[in-house]
């Protein structure tokens, strides 16, 4: 019984230089080479079982990839794995890590990190990101909290968790709520345990998932939607990104009623924390306004998590009613 660690690429990984003549550094370290610069990890006290898989940029990562690496887990769990451990790119991570918590359904861990540093640069993070991540895999106090990020020593949710910073190795942070927990000397500290919530029950196939669009409009100053003609005809379903607590412009409120009658439409809040409003404000184009014409309530999530889970749910062929409840479950 021990760690399984599946390995996605990633600024962790990328060690040596491109051949393009641009000198950026590429994805080229395999699991055994990332594990075998990691201080103190011959120390974890279970053994840890890598697996290169998905060796590709985060920006590059799609839905059925990070649903083989869940399914990939959930066998290794079945045979005896303590916990998951998952190193990719910071890009998407936010993305992933909510993608997973949506479908996994093991006690065990599944702790997602990486690095804002690559490992030709001094003071990269990668080597004591996944020493901690390891750790919380292996921590019989990590059991029970569905996906988490790992990062800087923190430990995050990933329901809550959100990329900050373009370039900081604290980027991670959760606006809402802080992290649950610390590794603290090498100690796994969980301070808070937020309620699981039930795994979405269903796992769409490749084929629905490339079927099945939902696109993320972002509200601005003075923005009359024409860039939403015809949505409805190439996308099944649009999170919208809006002012503070749900607001758009009084112009763009009956355009987006009209694609609620269409598809299904989130209301999100573009500000990064916080939640989207039901009834405090009532004129066109605030939050009520905006349910009455339709839009579903997306809570507390953020446009990116929303996104993840429209199309999750989307694809896996959840009607109105079902989305709204998964929804307000979530949100």
């Amino acid at each position: 019984m021990g760690v399984s660690l599946f390995t996605l690429g990633g600024t962790i990984a990328m060690a040596g230089r491109s051949g393009d003549g641009s000198g950026g550094v590429v994805a080229r370290l395999t699991g055994a080479e990332l594990t075998a610069a990691v201080p103190g990890l011959d120390g974890l006290g279970v053994p840890l079982d890598v697996r290169d898989t998905h060796a590709v940029p985060s920006a590059h990562l799609t839905f059925p990839q990070v649903i083989d690496v869940v399914d990939a887990a959930s066998r290794a769990v079945a045979d005896g794995a303590v916990g998951v451990v998952v190193t990719q790119g910071t890009d998407t991570l936010e993305e992933t890590a909510f993608l997973v918590d949506l479908l996994w359904s093991h006690k065990a861990p599944f702790v997602l990190t990486g690095a804002m540093r690559n490992p030709t640069l001094a003071g990269a993070d990668g080597p004591a990101n996944l020493l901690a991540a390891a750790r919380v895999a292996a921590s019989p106090p990590a059991h029970g909290l569905g996906a988490l990020v790992v990062f800087n020593d923190e430990i995050h949710a990933a329901r809550w968790v959100r990329k900050t910073h373009a370039t900081s190795t604290a980027t991670f942070a959760s606006p809402n709520t802080g992290p649950i927990g610390h590794v603290i000397e090498g100690r796994v500290r969980v301070l808070a345990r937020p309620p699981r919530r039930e795994p979405w029950p269903a796992r769409p196939g490749a084929a629905r998932l490339d079927a099945t669009r939902v696109a993320l409009y972002t509200v601005t100053l003075d923005d009359d939607g024409v860039l939403l003609d015809g949505l409805a005809e190439t996308h099944q379903g649009l999170v919208v990104a809006g002012f503070g607590v749900g607001h758009v412009p009084g112009e763009l409120a009956p355009v987006l009623g009209a694609l609620a009658e269409r598809i299904p439409v989130a209301l999100t809040s573009r500000t990064g924390s916080g939640s989207v409003l039901r009834n405090t404000y009532g004129a066109a184009g605030s939050e009520a306004d905006l349910r009455r014409r339709g839009l579903i309530d997306g809570g507390l999530l953020d446009p990116y998590k929303a996104r993840v889970l429209l199309r999750l749910l989307l694809a896996t062929g959840a009607g109105r009613e079902d989305i709204a409840a998964a929804f307000a479950e979530h949100g």
